[in-house]
Order: C-alpha cells, then sequence, then structure tokens
C-alpha cells in the first residue's frame, strides 16, 4: 500500500476530520470531508466562499488530523498547491459530496468550488506509545 493511499484510509472511513490554519497568529480549525488522489497527490475540496480559502491564501501551511478508531489517528502535515488542477471525476465527486452534506453549487463547473493540493507533504500514523512515519 502507498503513502498516499494509507492517507486516504484514514480521511475516508470517518464520517469528518479536521484541518488547521493558521493566520496571524491564529489557529483555525475545521471539519472537512472529502479527499482524493489525483496525479500522485491527495486533493481536498472547499468553496472561495469559505474562510479557509481565504486562509490558505495568505498561509499555505496545513495540518490535518483524523481519528480512525481502532486505527489510531492520522497527523499530515503540508502546503496547499492552489492551482486548481481538478479533472472531471474528482470535480464531479468533490461537488456530490459537498451536495450531500447539504451545501448548494451550480454543478461541479461552478467557479465556486476549488480544489487544492497537498504540496510538501510530511504523515504520521500514531497511538499514545509512537509516531510511525509514513514513506511518502
Amino acid at each position: 500500500m502507498t503513502g498516499n493511499e494509507t492517507i486516504l484510509q484514514y480521511l475516508t472511513n470517518v464520517p469528518a476530520w479536521y484541518l488547521a490554519t493558521s493566520v496571524n497568529d491564529q489557529p483555525h480549525v475545521r471539519p472537512f470531508s472529502f479527499a482524493a488522489e489525483q496525479d500522485g497527490k491527495i486533493w481536498f475540496v472547499t468553496a472561495t466562499t469559505k474562510d479557509v480559502w481565504e486562509e490558505l491564501q495568505q498561509n499555505q501551511k496545513f495540518e490535518a488530523s483524523s481519528w480512525w478508531p481502532g486505527h489510531g489517528w492520522l497527523i499530515l502535515r503540508g502546503k496547499a498547491g492552489l492551482e486548481d488542477k481538478a479533472n472531471a471525476d474528482m470535480r464531479y465527486a468533490g461537488y456530490a459530496h459537498l451536495c450531500s452534506l447539504g451545501e448548494s453549487y451550480d454543478g461541479p463547473d461552478d467557479p465556486t468550488l476549488v480544489f487544492f493540493s497537498v504540496e510538501e507533504p510530511e504523515a504520521w500514523i500514531c497511538n499514545h506509545e509512537e509516531w510511525k512515519p509514513i514513506e511518502l
């Protein structure tokens, strides 16, 4: 199993995971629930109308964490790649996912939807005894 596959397991086998940004020395944490792989990178979706997008434009560094019961938790650090290169399949999957959460968009090509990649990733699987690095 590749490092990206391991990360995706931890992010997609739980109802929500948490993404943290930091702007002006103030952390901001919110739930996320969409993650996918394209071109060997992990990608997330948000909307240009959300604070998280503005925060990532000010400071691209983020950290994500997911607890998968019975498996430990994931810590994923990286920089947001802000150039949206999502293909049609990912755009549809992200759009459908956000709509299933009650959000409303004008289809997968709605310019409000934006996908960002995980650049310079570092990741660990953790339990109460150790942090085990994921080879990426």
